[in-house]
C-alpha cells in the first residue's frame, strides 16, 4: 500500500487546483462534467482533425521532445508504461494510470519491493510496432529507450529525473558523454555504445517484464515513467542519429496514429495505425481518421477566425488572441474555456555563458538590475490582463510543492522600477548602460513580450537587440543547444515552463531548470550551476516527508532567485477555443492541451 499512498499524495494539490476547470461542454462531450463516449454512445467515427498554427515541432523523437505543442501529437504515436489519462474529472486527469503496463505496481501485488526500491512491471499483450509485418513491443524496447536518454546528439530535456533516481543511470550517462568527447557521434557509433553498455537499474527480465532498481525510494517514480522520455524505442532507431532529418521520416508508431507525412515547417499528417488495437490501449482511442497540422500561420487572429468559421478545428501552437478574450468571455460561447494554471509562463532566462558586454550576464548585479526593471503587469496585459494572469515573484509558482509567497525584488504595483534598475546597474559596473541580445519566438504573443520587457530595460539604460527565432526551432535547435549559448548568440530570452506533473512535483518544477546540466537537450537554458542548489535538490528528492521536502524546495527557490537566474513574470491561466464540431475535448493539465486521442468530430465532414 506504500506506493498507493505516494500516488494519492501526488494528485491532491493538482485536484484542488483544477477543480474550477469542471464545466459542461454542449453538444455531447467536452472539457467539463460531460459523460464519456462509453457512457453516452455518442462517439462519432471518421473525419480529419485540422490544427493550424505557426511553427514546427521541437523534435519528433520521443527521447528528446520537450515542448507541449509537440506532446499533443506525440501522445498519438508513442506509448509509455504509464501515462496521464484524458478525463473530464480533474482529479483523474493528473493521476498516473497504466498504459503499456498491466497495473500500478504496489507492495501488495508484488510489483513493488518492501524497501520501495525495486519495481517489477508486467506489460500487456497486443501492443505492436507499426512495422511490416507488425511486431510486438517488448521490454527490451523500453530498455533501449532508456539507453537513448543521454545520447549526445538530442538527449532528454530532463535527464536528471532518471540519473538521480535509477541505479546506474548517472554512471551510464557519464560514460556515454565521455565516449563522445572526441569521437563523432555517428548512428553506428551511438548504437554500438548503447548495445555494449548496460544501465544497472534497468533490466528486461523477459519480453514482457521490465525491472527498475532505484537508488532511493521515489514517490514520484511512476510520474517519471509516464513522461515521453520513457517511451519504448524499436530496434530500427539504431539506424539513425536521434531526431535528425532522416529519423523524422522514419518514425515508428505503437499508438493509435502514425506519421504519414512530415514536411519541416509546413505540414504534419497522421493517419490511423492499423497495427494498433483498442483492447491493448486503456487510455487512447482512434475516433478521427486523420490528424493534419498546417504550419506557417503565425497570427493568432487568423487562427481564431478559422476556428470560428469552421475551416480549422484547433490551434496548433498559438494562443487565443488577447483582444478577443473579453468578447469570448462575455459571449458564453461553449467552445471557449479558461483552465487554471500553476505555471511559470513566460519567464526571462539569462545566458550565463555569454561573453557579450564583458560577460555582463555572468554578473549578479546586472541580473538583479533587470529583475527590478520589468513590469510584470505589462506582460500580463499581453495575455489578457489580471483576470487571466497574476504577477509572479517566485521561481516555483502556486500550486506546486515548495511554493511560498515572497518577493525578493519588489517594485511599485509590480510595474517595474527604472530608478532602482539604474542604481543597481551602476553598482555592477555599468553606469552608462549596456547592449544585450534578446532572442524571442517570432510568433504569437512572443514578439509583444519582447517589445514589453525591452522597453522596460531601455528605461534604465539597457538596449536589447531583438533576435527572432522560428517557433519550431526555438527550443530544440536554439535554447536547448548549449553551444549557441557558449558562442554568445543570445543573452536573454523568454521561454515558458509547465510542470511535467502536479502534486509531489519538486523534481518536475526545479530540477530541470536549475540543477547543473549543460548538455544538448537541457532545459537549464543558461547553464546555471550552483553546488548549493544541487545539494538542496538532492536532499529534497531523498526526503520522504513531503512537509520537510517542501521546505527544501522552497530553499531552492530562494537560492535561485538570490542568484537572479530567472525573472518570473506571471502565473498564467490557459484560455482555449475549439471549433464547434470538436467533441469530447478532454483537457490534459500537464500538457495544457486537449487529448487528441479522445476527441471526435461531429459532423466528421466540415
Amino acid at each position: 500500500m506504500a506506493n498507493t499512498r505516494h500516488l494519492t499524495i501526488a494528485v491532491v494539490a493538482a485536484a484542488t487546483l483544477l477543480a474550477t476547470a469542471c464545466q459542461t461542454d454542449s453538444g455531447g462531450g467536452g472539457t467539463g462534467n460531460s459523460a464519456t463516449p462509453e457512457q453516452t454512445g455518442k462517439a462519432v467515427q471518421g473525419g480529419t482533425l485540422r490544427l493550424v498554427g505557426g511553427g514546427d515541432v521541437d523534435h519528433l523523437d520521443p527521447t528528446s521532445t520537450y515542448y507541449v505543442v509537440t506532446n499533443q501529437i506525440l501522445r498519438t504515436y508513442a506509448r509509455q508504461l504509464f501515462t496521464l489519462p484524458g478525463s473530464a474529472d480533474p482529479k483523474k486527469a493528473v493521476e498516473v494510470v497504466p498504459d503499456v503496463a498491466t497495473e500500478i505496481p504496489t507492495t501488495s501485488n508484488g510489483g513493488l519491493s518492501q524497501d520501495l526500491l525495486t519495481y517489477t512491471i508486467k506489460m500487456r499483450d497486443g501492443v505492436q510496432w507499426d512495422t511490416s509485418p507488425p511486431r510486438a513491443v517488448t521490454a527490451q524496447d523500453y530498455v533501449r529507450g532508456f539507453k537513448r536518454l543521454c545520447n549526445p546528439v538530442a538527449g532528454a530535456g530532463a535527464p536528471g529525473y532518471y540519473t538521480s533516481t535509477i541505479k546506474g543511470m548517472a554512471e551510464y550517462c557519464a560514460a556515454y558523454a565521455k565516449a563522445f568527447e572526441k569521437d563523432t557521434p555517428t548512428p553506428k557509433a551511438l548504437a554500438d555504445f548503447q548495445n555494449s553498455h548496460d544501465i544497472a537499474g534497468v533490466r528486461a527480465k523477459d519480453d514482457k517484464t521490465i525491472v527498475f532498481t532505484l537508488v532511493q525510494p521515489a514517490g514520484d517514480f511512476l510520474n517519471i515513467l509516464a513522461l515521453n522520455f520513457a517511451s519504448a524505442a524499436p530496434q530500427e532507431y539504431d539506424q539513425y542519429a536521434p531526431d535528425d532529418a532522416d529519423f523524422r521520416q522514419h518514425v515508428i508508431s505503437n499508438g493509435p496514429y502514425k506519421i504519414t507525412k512530415y514536411v519541416a515547417t509546413k505540414e504534419i499528417r497522421l493517419e490511423r495505425n492499423p497495427a494498433w488495437k483498442q483492447e491493448s490501449d486503456p487510455v487512447r482511442h482512434q475516433y478521427v481518421q486523420a490528424i493534419e497540422v498546417k504550419e506557417g500561420v503565425t497570427e493568432p487572429d487568423s487562427v481564431q477566425q478559422q476556428l470560428e468559421a469552421g475551416s480549422a478545428d484547433l490551434a496548433w501552437d498559438l494562443p487565443v488572441p488577447t483582444a478577443q478574450l473579453p468578447r469570448l468571455s462575455s459571449s458564453g460561447d461553449p467552445n471557449y474555456k479558461v483552465y487554471p494554471g500553476a505555471i511559470t509562463n513566460p519567464y526571462l532566462v539569462f545566458n550565463l555563458q555569454s561573453k557579450n558586454e564583458n560577460g555582463a550576464m555572468g554578473k549578479l548585479g546586472v541580473r538583479q538590475a533587470i529583475e527590478y526593471a520589468i513590469s510584470k503587469v505589462a506582460i500580463g496585459k499581453i495575455y489578457g490582463g489580471k483576470e487571466l494572469n497574476t504577477p509572479l515573484h517566485t521561481a516555483i509558482p502556486p500550486g506546486n510543492i515548495g511554493y511560498q509567497e515572497y518577493n525578493p525584488y519588489p517594485t511599485p504595483n509590480d510595474e517595474g522600477d527604472a530608478a532602482k534598475c539604474k542604481q543597481t546597474l551602476a553598482e555592477a559596473g555599468y553606469p552608462n548602460g549596456l547592449t544585450l541580445i534578446g532572442a524571442f519566438r517570432n510568433a504569437g504573443n512572443h514578439p509583444s513580450v519582447f517589445q514589453s520587457y525591452s522597453a522596460d530595460l531601455q528605461k534604465c539604460g539597457i538596449t536589447v537587440k531583438g533576435l527572432p527565432v522560428r517557433q519550431g526551432d526555438y527550443y530544440g535547435a536554439f535554447l536547448q543547444n548549449p553551444s549557441l549559448a557558449k558562442d554568445s548568440k543570445w543573452d536573454i530570452s523568454a521561454p515558458g515552463w509547465i510542470p511535467d506533473w502536479y502534486g509531489n512535483n519538486g523534481r518536475s518544477v526545479s530540477q530541470p531548470l536549475f540543477q547543473t546540466n549543460c548538455t544538448p537537450g537541457t532545459s537549464n537554458y543558461g547553464c546555471y550551476s550552483n553546488p548549493q542548489v544541487d545539494d538542496l535538490i538532492k536532499r529534497a528528492l531523498a526526503e520522504p516527508d513531503q512537509t520537510k521536502a517542501a521546505v527544501l524546495w522552497h530553499q531552492v527557490d530562494q537560492k535561485v532567485l538570490a542568484d537572479a537566474v530567472i525573472v518570473p513574470f506571471q502565473n498564467q491561466n490557459t484560455p482555449i477555443y475549439h471549433a464547434k464540431r470538436v467533441k469530447n475535448a478532454l483537457y490534459l493539465p500537464s500538457f495544457q492541451l486537449f487529448d487528441l486521442t479522445n476527441l471526435w468530430l461531429d459532423p466528421p465532414t466540415p
